[in-house]
């Protein structure tokens, strides 16, 4: 089972954080972080994956990173232009024009085992370090987190908003559901609080409706992240995400304990 143990955070908030803090509070977000990978990485240890690369064949190429930039999906592409931005002449500079030419697809060219390695590599500069940061807080982090808040929710569906970006982007591609379909699926079916609906009973049908979407990709087809996690800390009443958490993804065991 991994443990973290989080100082100035416990079941009733902190000073630090208090118990109406956001994600974006650093104390939620390092939660947030541990919690995405936890799911994308087996490991609470989300700074150890900057460095992680690999093609996991669910159709979008490589998948790298503390979220699991695609090759595919682009996302990969943006991470290695700021990159290149920031540190002209970098080892991944000259990939861009291959990632540019994969983009849409799952294909290698012009990428394998030259382009793995300096992504690794590339993992002990702090530059690369800082673009894939920026890039998840752009593209999945801050959009999560304001369309929450707009939906009058806690720290928990913020969480459940972000990890949704995370794993489905915002818009529905060919065969898979996106974050925006889910959610208007979501309210079909349940008021958010901030149209006068009860909390629980939106984040459940939100998370109704990411199943049904996971469901139609066989490569997300287990959703422990979801009912051995996310429906936990719901049906717990952990909206503000209050430590301690308990969750299990993929059948094995984790927890954030509060000092």
């Amino acid at each position: 089972m991994a443990v973290s143990v989080l100082s100035g955070c416990s079941a009733a908030g902190s000073a630090e954080s208090g118990p109406e803090a956001g994600l974006d509070d650093p104390t939620k977000k390092e939660i947030a972080m541990q919690l995405v990978s936890s799911a994308e990485n087996s490991s609470l240890d989300w700074k150890a994956q900057y460095k992680y690369i690999e093609d996991i064949d669910d159709g979008r190429g490589y998948t790298a990173g503390i979220i699991g930039f695609c090759s595919g999906t682009g996302d990969m592409l943006k991470v290695v232009e700021r990159y290149a931005a920031a540190r002209p002449g970098n080892p991944l500079a000259r990939f861009l024009p291959a990632l540019r030419a994969v983009r849409g697809s799952d294909a290698h060219d012009g990428l394998g085992r030259p382009f793995t390695e300096a992504w690794a590599a590339a993992a002990a500069d702090p530059a690369f370090r800082s673009a894939q940061d920026a890039e998840r807080d752009r593209s999945y982090f801050d959009p999560a987190v304001v369309r929450a808040e707009a939906d009058g929710l806690g720290a928990l569906g913020q969480f459940i908003y972000y990890d949704a970006y995370v794993m489905h982007g915002y818009g529905d591609t060919d065969g898979t559901v996106g974050f925006r379909t889910i959610r208007r699926e979501a309210i079909t079916a349940a008021a958010p609080p901030a149209r006068g609906g009860d909390e629980a009973a939106y984040l459940n049908a939100f998370l109704d409706a990411r199943v049904a979407a996971m469901r139609k990709e066989p490569s997300h087809s287990d959703t422990s992240r979801i009912e051995t996690a996310q429906r936990v800390f719901v049906s717990e009443g952990r909206f503000g995400l209050e430590t301690p958490l308990r969750w299990r993804v993929y059948g094995d065991g984790y927890r954030i304990d509060a000092r």
